[in-house]
């Protein structure tokens, strides 16, 4: 529902972050590890969001880049998973560097980050293990546009594609295209497999 905000940050207070779009201020929740990333108060930022509606409650969820909030959502699938606990993995890992962990089934990696206990990072890995292994480093939110080969093969992911397939599909495709007619173009690929 709103995939990103650009604005002016007005305070910083981990893991919060309020940020000011058109003369409305907003409180995002944030992977602790975003604020190192991040420019500072009275500066322009764009920041990828997830929105969470529960009866109690409209929760906005920020993060720097596209493959964390691809990983945010994966992460919040999993049974025993919420956004606070999906939020301390992103804190304690890279997107990039916990999707390795799972893929590599690295349980003592995972329990290693605060309320993962042995059972979570065990179904962490069992239900994740396919879809995490190809996440890789998009460009933070300091960069005004990012790779659309990169953004194709996190949305084949957030789809449910596998990894490799997704690499493969958008790597076979003609260069010069952008991401609205990559993601098109591979999903044509794809359903005649």
């Amino acid at each position: 529902m709103i995939t990103s905000l650009r604005g002016i940050i007005l305070q910083k207070r981990p893991p919060w972050l309020w940020l000011e779009v058109q003369g409305v201020g907003y409180e995002l929740e944030m992977p602790l590890s975003s604020f190192y990333q991040m420019v500072d108060a009275g500066e322009t930022l764009l920041v990828h969001t997830h929105l969470t509606i529960r009866e109690d409650a409209h929760l906005l969820y920020g993060f720097m880049s596209v493959a964390e909030r691809d990983t945010f959502r994966l992460l919040i699938r999993v049974n025993g998973i919420g956004g606070k606990v999906a939020l301390a993995c992103l804190s304690g890992l890279p997107a990039e560097k916990l999707g390795q962990a799972v893929a590599e089934g690295n349980v003592a990696q995972l329990t290693a980050i605060p309320g993962i206990g042995p059972k979570t990072a065990e179904r962490l890995v069992v239900e994740l293990r396919d879809k995490m292994g190809g996440i890789s480093a998009l460009p933070t939110s300091k960069a005004v546009s990012g790779d659309p080969r990169q953004e194709a093969i996190a949305a084949l992911l957030t789809l449910g594609y596998k990894p490799a397939q997704a690499s493969q599909t958008i790597g076979n495709l003609g260069d010069g295209l952008g991401l609205e007619d990559l993601i098109r173009q591979a999903l044509q690929q794809l359903s005649r497999h």
